[in-house]
């Protein structure tokens, strides 16, 4: 199993959804992907899952290179690379109870380097309050942090420490996210202006560290990748009819709740968004769903939504208007591939509920099958007949449902009580 901040069962009859009250797909598959987040078990998408898998392969390859490069320009030319491992760093780790088999399966190069700073490593993150288990989990999953210099931690740390005060807090980034702070040396001065940009945009000291822990690749580029892609976003705020004295908050929001925004190229906002408007969203809606989707149109392309919205339009048998009329009302009728789509209209449809159901409540498709088989089974014994009834009911937040179906539960069991009814005497 493993966990986000989406909604879904993984095994279990508990989940807690993305953000609010939806499970969102496109952010499945990111380990912890942000801070402060809830945790709850996934099972995510094949398709997200798949992205984020390329993701994190892409990054740990750059990485490998970016550290390989760094090296093999500090180190006498050889035709090839090193081939025996380092002893003295294979013994500090040994000494920090590394497991040294786990870092020689998936990342035996780091142990090949020449040049390692494991005790200045683990006496940076002691100085900082990491205890030793902390420090060794720290080493395996990124046993790169021993390739960075003394020099190089240090100034990390201060760097960190302008937008992260607490050493607490700092370890406990380093210790999800550590190939966020352990990061090759030619990324610092990029790290800071976009720590410095970012700070221009009046985002806080908070959002700001959890973009730096969560998209690190954000920080890592140039300055003026970001301050495209921001212009961008301001002036589609402004396009589509966005107050320009809110518009600092809403980008915050936008940026917060999904700094992979950052990372697309800003044509694949114009696209989507023209797009969006040849199907007859108007400028006001454009807004209110981008604001709904949290960025993430982003992540969609024309050709996705297309299919998505032709096999929508077909199965639920709408025309046009009410399908975007659906789109506004749930965003998983965009962004959720058919396959997805058809296994969630099955499943409703197999416990009972009708199309009609469905179109009147639709962001019961942002619920997984398994969800949504849990939470009838719950409101059944409970004694209520989601065929007959609303399927409003199955919607909401886990903390949502329980509320409303523990009001469901006391209603039954609790007995009829008229005060104004005469007592009857026994006989």
């Amino acid at each position: 199993m493993r966990y986000c901040g989406i909604c879904t069962i993984g095994g279990t009859n508990e989940e807690v959804p993305f953000h609010n009250k939806t499970s969102h797909p496109l952010t499945a598959g990111n380990k912890q992907h942000t801070l402060g987040y809830r945790r709850c078990e996934v099972r995510p998408a094949v398709f997200c899952d798949r992205a984020a898998m390329l993701r994190s392969v892409t990054m740990s390859l750059c990485l490998h290179c970016q550290w390989t490069r760094y090296h093999a320009s500090h180190r006498p030319f050889s035709a090839q690379g090193p081939t025996v491992e380092n002893q003295v760093a294979v013994e500090a780790l040994n000494d920090l109870s590394v497991d040294i088999q786990k870092i020689r399966r998936l990342k035996g190069w780091v142990l090949r380097q020449s040049s390692a700073y494991v005790s200045e490593t683990a006496s940076l993150l002691r100085d900082m309050g990491a205890k030793g288990p902390v420090i060794a989990r720290i080493l395996e999953l990124h046993p790169e942090a021993i390739l960075c210099s003394p020099e190089l931690q240090q100034a990390q740390r201060k760097l960190w420490k302008s937008v992260c005060p607490g050493d607490a807090d700092l370890v406990g980034i380093i210790e999800r996210f550590p190939a966020s702070f352990f990061t090759s040396p030619c990324h610092h001065a990029n790290q800071r202006a976009n720590i410095d940009f970012f700070q221009s945009l009046q985002l806080n000291k908070r959002i700001v560290t959890k973009l730096m822990a969560s998209a690190p690749q954000s920080f890592s580029g140039p300055v003026e990748q970001n301050e495209e892609m921001v212009r961008t976003l301001q002036q589609a705020y402004l396009e589509l009819g966005g107050d320009a004295t809110n518009m600092q908050i809403w980008l915050q929001k936008l940026i917060s709740q999904n700094p992979f925004v950052l990372l697309k190229p800003p044509k694949v906002l114009r696209d989507n968004l023209l797009f969006l408007r040849d199907q007859g969203f108007t400028t006001a809606e454009l807004l209110r769903l981008l604001s709904k989707l949290k960025g993430f149109v982003i992540e969609l392309s024309p050709d996705s939504m297309h299919k998505t919205l032709a096999y929508s339009q077909e199965t639920l048998g709408c025309s046009e208007v009410e399908l975007r009329d659906l789109v506004l009302n749930c965003p998983a009728l965009l962004y959720y591939p058919e396959a997805v789509l058809a296994e969630r209209f099955n499943g409703l449809l197999s416990a009972g509920a009708t199309m009609a159901q469905i179109i009147e409540t639709p962001t019961v498709l942002e619920l997984t099958p398994q969800i949504v088989s849990y939470r009838i089974q719950r409101l059944r014994s409970y004694g209520y007949d989601v065929r007959t009834g609303s399927l409003m009911a199955l919607n909401g937040t886990k903390k949502d449902f329980e509320i409303s179906s523990d009001k469901l539960h006391l209603r039954r069991e609790r007995p009829l009580f008229n005060p104004v009814a005469p007592i009857r005497g026994d006989s």
